[in-house]
Parts: structure tokens; C-alpha cells; sequence
């Protein structure tokens, strides 16, 4: 890589790379930045000559990153974020008046658990928009660092410095059968359980789920006969079948309850004996966007969210 003088750099040729970078088009990125697109394409043209490198190659409709932009854009999209959290900062934050978009990353198919309490509570107080978005637990780091993600939901994991994590809280899980199901009434034991069609709510098409895995550690296994990617979908199959759908409590017997009870169905404690049937739920978000305004006023909702809840469903 060449020297380059950074006091010849302009920054807004930063944005504009960080923003192709993250939308992989440059007619996205214009859309995003309010450019047109010959703007963008001479903006690219110049980093181009700035960095000595292609930066992006076209395939198809898409921009692919090379091996340069890779290796750039996490510095890159951390102090463009760090620079914004401290321009932020110098004048007073007003959710009311702030036009933002965040990203949250969540595994797939766990909208339905928080996501109505939590546009409640923004679109009543903020201007702020929200886009959710799945990842894979192995790239919650570098999309956090890259911006693709301003914060992101999923367990206990190890990360490092650079990630910042809270517990929000401790998630039940629950089992959702249809109100006549033959062998689910009040309860359910392992057996019971086990000897059930289950239906898996998972945003990869293929792989074993931490809880399938821990069933198969102890030698057990669960038949699954549908793997979908949204609990709602998953809840009125529930309805027209004898398959049952293991799901975390969420925020409580309420938010449980209107999911399952849109279609009539009857929510049970799942077995204790189930390995996680009590797992812990956390919050993360990179060190570059601890400061920000919108990015810290939006965790503070999500804490309410989840410190709002209800009594675990009996």
C-alpha cells in the first residue's frame, strides 16, 4: 500500500467508500447519501487514485470488495463512527429531531419477541428508523465494526475489547401447541417432549442449533420436520398441525401470549430438564458507538423493553 498524505484526504471520499462498501451498489450508495450517481462514480474514481487500488470490482449489479477495501474498512467505518459520536455529542441529542437509521442484528426469527414493544416505545418518542437484520454469530464483530450492525441481540459469547456487551435478561423457553393437541395440556416432561414433530424458527438453512446440540451431547435428539425463518409463519402451522414450536418466552406471558393466541394456541412451560431452557440474553455494540447519541438512546429502550417484562409464563 502507498504512502498517503492524509492531510490531502477528503473525508467525505471516506464516507462515500464506507457507504459502497456497506450497500455493495453504487446506486444504493447514492440513494443513501443523497448524491447522484455520477457523483458517487467520481468519488470512487478519486479514491481509486487516492489508494492505488481498485477498491471495488464490478460482478453483475454488485460491487465486490478487493482484498484492499477489505483490509481498510474497519479502521475506516470506526472513526467515521467515532467522529460522528463526538460531533454528535457537541450539540444536545434530541430523539424527537434526529434523522437516523439503525441496523440491529438479531438471529433470525426473534423479531416478533421485542420488536413491538420496541417500535412503541421509538416511533412514539423518535424519529429514529430501525432496520433488523440476521447475521451469523461469527461476523457479529466485524459488521458491528463496519457499521453494518449498530447493535446486535444474541447470547453470552467472548469478543473482543472492541465489543461491548450488557445481559439484558434471562429468556425462558417455552413450547406453543395447538389448543387440542393429543399430549400437550398443562405441561410437557422430556419424554413427552422428545417424542414430538417440532418445528425450528432459525435464519441458517442447515446446522445444528445450540439446543439440538446440548440434546445431542446427552444423547438425545428432537425430530424436525420444518425449518422456517419467522415465528409468526411457524405459530399458524402450529395451529393446522400436530407440530410444536420451542421458543424463548420473550418479554413475558403477554407478547408470548398474542403470538400464540392470534391462532388459538396454548403456551407450556418447556421441560426442565431441557438443556438451556433458561438462557441469558445480551445486548452488544462496538466501542467507536458507546458515545453516540442515537445508538446509546436506543440500547436505553431496549433495556426498558426487556426490564419491563412480565412474570415468567406458568
Amino acid at each position: 500500500m502507498k504512502t498517503i498524505n492524509t492531510t490531502r484526504i477528503d473525508l467525505n471520499l471516506l464516507v462515500v467508500f464506507e457507504a459502497i462498501y456497506t450497500e455493495g451498489s453504487v446506486t444504493r450508495a447514492s440513494g443513501r447519501l443523497n448524491l447522484t450517481q455520477p457523483a458517487i462514480s467520481h468519488a470512487l474514481a478519486r479514491l481509486r487514485t487516492l489508494f492505488g487500488d481498485p477498491l471495488f470490482t464490478r460482478q453483475g449489479h454488485a460491487m465486490v470488495p478487493t482484498a484492499m477495501a477489505r483490509s481498510i474498512i474497519e479502521p475506516i467505518a470506526t472513526s467515521l463512527r467515532t467522529l460522528d459520536g463526538t460531533l454528535s455529542r457537541a450539540s444536545a441529542f434530541d430523539p424527537g429531531k434526529a434523522q437516523r437509521t439503525l441496523a440491529i442484528g438479531l438471529p433470525g426469527g426473534d423479531e416478533a419477541m421485542f420488536l413491538p414493544a420496541l417500535l412503541r416505545r421509538v416511533l412514539t418518542a423518535s424519529c429514529i428508523d430501525l432496520v433488523v437484520v440476521p447475521f451469523d454469530r461469527g461476523q457479529l464483530e466485524s459488521r458491528l465494526a463496519s457499521g453494518k450492525m449498530d447493535m446486535a441481540l444474541d447470547g453470552p459469547w467472548s469478543h473482543s475489547p472492541n465489543v461491548l456487551r450488557q445481559p439484558l435478561a434471562t429468556e425462558r423457553l417455552v413450547v406453543m401447541a395447538r389448543r387440542d393437541h393429543p399430549e400437550v395440556d398443562t405441561g410437557l416432561d422430556m419424554e413427552t417432549y422428545l417424542r414430538q414433530q417440532h418445528i425450528l424458527v432459525a435464519s441458517s438453512r442447515q446446522g445444528a442449533t445450540r439446543l439440538d446440540a446440548e440434546l445431542n451431547r446427552l444423547g438425545m435428539q428432537r425430530r424436525i420436520r420444518l425449518r422456517c425463518q419467522d415465528y409468526l409463519a411457524a405459530s399458524q402451522i402450529v395451529a393446522e398441525t400436530d407440530l410444536i414450536l420451542t421458543l424463548p418466552a420473550g418479554r413475558g406471558a403477554d407478547d408470548i401470549d398474542d403470538i400464540g393466541g392470534a391462532f388459538g394456541n396454548r403456551i407450556v412451560l418447556a421441560p426442565a430438564e431441557l438443556p438451556l431452557a433458561e438462557k441469558a440474553l445480551c445486548l452488544y455494540w462496538h466501542a467507536s458507538a458507546d458515545g453516540d447519541p442515537a445508538n446509546r438512546w436506543i440500547r436505553e429502550q431496549l433495556r426498558q423493553v426487556f426490564s419491563d417484562a412480565t412474570a415468567p409464563v406458568a
